[in-house]
């Protein structure tokens, strides 16, 4: 399998007052196209640093990541917007929707900001709101939608520029078992259809369901285990 991410000697440290946080120290990581693997460990053990990394909203001090054979840390910020735009979708567990726009304005938002045509975006939502459930739901702002609703519209938004990767920082976190079931199987048909997949989670249970299991420590990567196939839903 062809990486798609490839991490070489990756620092990221913060500094808070006189002192110095290392969020992530040397890190060599290679992620494959289509895996489906989960990112654990305790608060504080570097797991959110290391996502917004690899979804280019942050930069290491020192290393190099390469995505899909690019030195994205040699991009400019522009650049690096553009990748972020047309590669990489985000879920997360605040949903991060605009309270002033409709569901279905908020599954476009990425299609107005990429420039895409009209008539394309309209295209792509309308299918989106089909696929997940939302036909009924087009014109309701985020204050209207239950939990499970809007995560699916932010699934939706993090999918409508057909990226290559998604990254979830706790999808189910602000969800019931049942509600956070169903968008987790949501996020595993995207995989089964060659999306690499990587969540970023405190729950055992959905970090189990992922063939590979990344647990990190103090900013080190601590445990990389991976099995054959994921366990049945």
């Amino acid at each position: 399998m062809a990486s798609q991410i490839s991490l070489r000697g990756i620092q990221r440290v913060f500094h808070l007052g006189d002192s110095e946080v290392h969020a992530l120290r040397d890190l060599d990581l290679d992620i494959g196209s289509g895996e489906y693997v989960a990112v654990m460990g305790p608060s504080g053990s570097g797991k959110s640093t290391l996502l917004n990394l690899l979804g280019l909203l942050d930069s290491p001090n020192e290393g190099h990541y390469l995505l899909e054979g690019r030195d994205v840390t040699t991009l400019s910020s522009d650049e690096q917007a553009k990748v972020r735009s047309q590669r990489i979708g985000f879920v997360f567990q605040s949903f991060h929707l605009v309270p002033r726009l409709s569901a279905a304005e908020n599954i476009a938002l990425p299609m107005v900001l990429a420039g895409l045509p009209v008539a394309e975006r309209d295209r792509r939502v309308a299918q989106a709101l089909k696929d997940y459930g939302l036909e009924q739901r087009a014109d309701h702002r985020p204050e209207e939608l239950s939990g499970g609703q809007r995560q699916r519209v932010a699934i939706a938004r993090a999918t409508i520029m057909q990226p290559a990767m998604i990254l979830a920082d706790e999808p189910t976190g602000n969800l019931d078992r049942s509600t956070g079931d169903e968008v987790v199987r949501l996020l595993e048909s995207l995989n089964a259809q060659g999306v690499t997949l990587i969540v970023v989670t405190h729950d055992a249970a959905l970090g189990a369901r992922a063939r590979r299991q990344l647990r990190m420590e103090d900013g080190a990567l601590k445990l990389d285990t991976a099995r054959e196939s994921a366990p049945a839903t």
